[in-house]
């Protein structure tokens, strides 16, 4: 049985059993955000977009597997870091899975802070929504 280039590529995993943490982080980690991540990747880059200080979404994912895709990158570290050095954001979450897209220079300003405040937490809490 011969193996196709697709079979013999390195991938993240491999690459980052033998490359050092630096090198990894910065190679690896955003082709497989994008392709693992898509849901999550989008939506930042869509986000980023915006003209002003941040841009935020009300729309909950429309399904489990995108659900999954935006927790996943936004509670792992290594894939959230390789979000902010690709599009110049920092993410901000809150729950009910409303995602924000900061400027840098806007973290802990004014808008920053009252959007991870825990007052803004619970007032974006609803007691017939389940998921939040």
């Amino acid at each position: 049985m011969s193996r196709s280039a697709a079979d013999t590529a390195p991938t993240p995993r491999s690459s980052a059993s033998r490359s050092p943490s630096s090198a990894t982080r910065s190679t690896a980690r955003t082709p497989c955000s994008s392709s693992r991540n898509r849901y999550a990747y989008d939506l930042i880059a869509e986000l980023r977009d915006g003209a002003q200080e941040f841009a935020d979404n009300h729309t909950p994912p429309p399904t489990e597997k995108e659900r999954g895709q935006l927790l996943r990158a936004l509670a792992s570290d290594a894939i959230r870091g390789s979000l902010e050095r690709h599009f110049g954001v920092a993410p901000a979450f809150m729950n009910r899975h409303r995602v924000a897209a900061f400027r840098p220079e806007a973290q802990g300003g004014d808008t920053h802070t009252r959007f991870t405040s825990l007052r803004s937490q619970i007032l974006n809490q609803s007691p017939e929504f389940r998921d939040c």
